[in-house]
């Protein structure tokens, strides 16, 4: 059984014989990326992060297998505390995945490495350049200490991108901008400003962020939460 003490080598082993082509061919319905996948569900991943524990060194032996199931247990496992960004951008040369980079960017947010965050958008990746827009998404709900000036400083950057129309890009600046519309008072009014620009905008895509962000920053029930 593994636990605290085990090896990244005997955690992969042991990840191999969980393996599930059943799984696998659920998971990929969901558009994530399996061709290196054991078909293990992310709830029984970060069940095994609990028998295992937090370990930063062993967390880039897990990852440099290219395993799906032990890159995302490098991630519920690594200690953000001492994740550098170095190390950040070293993970971010292997994401090619929307779940990879929605994890990685919660916990890149936990490890205080928003400064990151121009640097991923300007990147033309897709998924790097998803990883920016995952992160301002989080920090919205994350950060609560930050000043609402931070955040709506990156709506900018939403701004900058919203032309971009490769999926895993535009869903995520709609996410970004609609996340800090909601997260005050203070950054509602510039973030829906932004959305209607963006809904006249002559761009297809950019049109869609806008009307979408703008239907939801709309919302009564967004309102009234808001007004708490």
């Amino acid at each position: 059984m593994i636990g605290k003490s085990s090896t990244a080598g005997e955690i992969i082993e042991y990840l191999r014989s969980l393996r599930s082509e059943d799984a696998i061919a659920s998971m990929k319905r969901f558009g994530i990326v399996t061709q290196t996948a054991l078909g293990i569900s992310n709830p029984d991943l970060q069940k095994i992060g609990r028998l295992t524990g937090k370990d930063h060194a062993r967390t880039f032996t897990l990852w440099a297998s290219d395993i799906r199931e032990a890159r995302m247990l490098a991630l519920y496992t690594l200690e953000p505390k001492k994740l550098t960004p170095d190390e950040a951008l070293r993970l971010a040369e292997d994401f090619n995945s929307w779940e990879v980079v929605d994890n990685a960017a919660d916990i890149f947010i936990e490890a205080n490495l928003a400064s990151l965050i121009p640097a991923f958008a300007a990147d033309e990746r897709e998924f790097v350049r998803r990883t920016a827009f995952a992160m301002i998404a989080s920090a919205a709900v994350h950060m609560k200490t930050e000043p609402d000036e931070t955040l709506i400083g990156w709506l900018d950057l939403v701004e900058d991108h919203a032309g971009d129309p490769r999926n895993f890009v535009k869903k995520a600046v709609n996410w970004a901008l609609r996340n800090v519309g909601k997260r005050s008072q203070a950054s509602h009014a510039p973030a829906l400003a932004l959305a209607r620009t963006l809904a006249g905008s002559s761009d297809s895509t950019a049109r869609w962020i806008g009307k979408d962000a703008v239907r939801e920053l709309t919302d009564e029930k967004t309102l009234a939460r808001l007004k708490r």
